[in-house]
């Protein structure tokens, strides 16, 4: 990139990402390789793949585009593998089958399970075969309480990051997480996938955009703790019901909590509220153009519907018309870039800062 974008690490100096930063196609096709191809990608929960099964999954569909293959052998292990042939690039599986063996359907070109090449017709005579380039390549893949994460080619650890979630969440029974699909949906937004973040990062525009989650949220106490990889956006309650109720000696006891708001970079959002997690997924499709996953589990339905989840379909609505706003106005010939609130702007900065440092290396 000719340009590098610079974040100055004192939130008091720090200017925004300039308004170039999201219309410049060039950026937007850079940070394939700057950003999503170093990141850890979340693809779905442990149920979409059976025993002796094949399940193909595309990340990041439109934009990386990356095929990847989820396996799962009879000692239930899960695997995830390149899903394009190491002979000519054919992909490998089209839909989610059953089978113990991975065969090309192009030359007959044989794997196991777990992406080891085992058979090749018509290659006796060729020197120097196989190499270990003629596996399938494996990704990293991490199973947190059931929903899964593919690691590309990750700059980071996510064990990390979910351990550290997992010290304030914890005492939650996720062993019980169940997707419920009558609260999951996708949505389609006509803006910069960044700007869609910054929308999240922050509860600075909740008294103004958001009126009933307003009510039971307390402004004045959200707070932001930001992390390497990842910050947490704490909710806190106006109101003590539907709280969280905190085990003794937990780090927030009689605190009245009603979220944590988790984002991961760059592109995660884990929700946690008193019923179970909603996890959000950003899926940049154009430059101006972005695809919302949103995915629900449950593990206390007794809890749904209330508190600051309540109506979060309205919210996400409400959210989407301010971040499709700010796409246009930042088309503008009188905008570059703004300045951040130290006190309620610190999860915007955060991201800004990293975007910076993944562009610049």
């Amino acid at each position: 990139m000719s340009n590098k974008i610079f974040i100055d690490s004192d939130i008091t100096k720090a200017e925004t990402l300039p308004a170039s930063f999201y219309k410049n196609s060039e950026t937007f096709e850079i940070l394939k390789e700057k950003l999503f191809l170093k990141s850890w990608q979340w693809i779905g929960d442990q149920s979409i793949i059976e025993k002796n099964s094949a399940h193909p999954i595309t990340i990041l569909d439109n934009y990386l585009t990356e095929p990847i293959l989820l396996t799962r052998s009879e000692g239930d292990k899960i695997n995830c593998i390149s899903n394009v042939c190491s002979h000519r690039g054919n992909i490998l599986i089209d839909e989610p089958c059953k089978t113990k063996k991975i065969v090309c359907k192009y030359h007959g070109r044989r794997f196991n399970n777990e992406g080891k090449f085992e058979y090749m017709p018509e290659f006796d005579k060729t020197i120097n075969f196989p190499r270990e380039c003629d596996n399938l390549h494996n990704f990293p893949l991490i199973n947190w309480h059931g929903l899964l994460f593919v690691g590309l080619n990750p700059s980071f650890d996510l064990n990390d990051v979910l351990n550290k979630i997992e010290d304030r969440v914890g005492f939650l029974p996720l062993n019980k997480l169940c997707v419920k699909e009558s609260l999951s949906k996708n949505y389609e937004i006509n803006a910069n996938w960044a700007l869609y973040c910054d929308n999240y990062l922050e509860g600075f525009h909740v008294p103004f955009v958001h009126e009933d989650l307003n009510e039971v949220l307390d402004y004045e106490n959200y707070d932001v703790e930001v992390y390497d990889y990842f910050n947490l956006q704490v909710g806190y309650a106006s109101d003590e019901d539907d709280c969280f109720v905190f085990p003794k000696g937990h780090i927030d006891s009689g605190k009245k909590i009603a979220a944590y708001y988790y984002w991961v970079f760059p592109n995660l959002m884990l929700n946690v509220y008193p019923w179970g997690i909603s996890v959000n997924l950003v899926k940049p499709q154009k430059i101006s153009h972005t695809k919302i996953i949103f995915k629900s589990y449950v593990f206390n339905e007794s809890k749904l519907n209330l508190g600051a989840s309540g109506d979060l379909d309205k919210v996400e609505m409400e959210d989407e018309y301010v971040v499709e706003n700010v796409q246009k106005g930042i088309s503008s010939s009188f905008y570059n870039t703004g300045r951040f609130s130290p006190s309620k702007e610190k999860g915007v900065h955060h991201f800004h800062n990293l975007i910076s440092n993944f562009i610049n290396k």
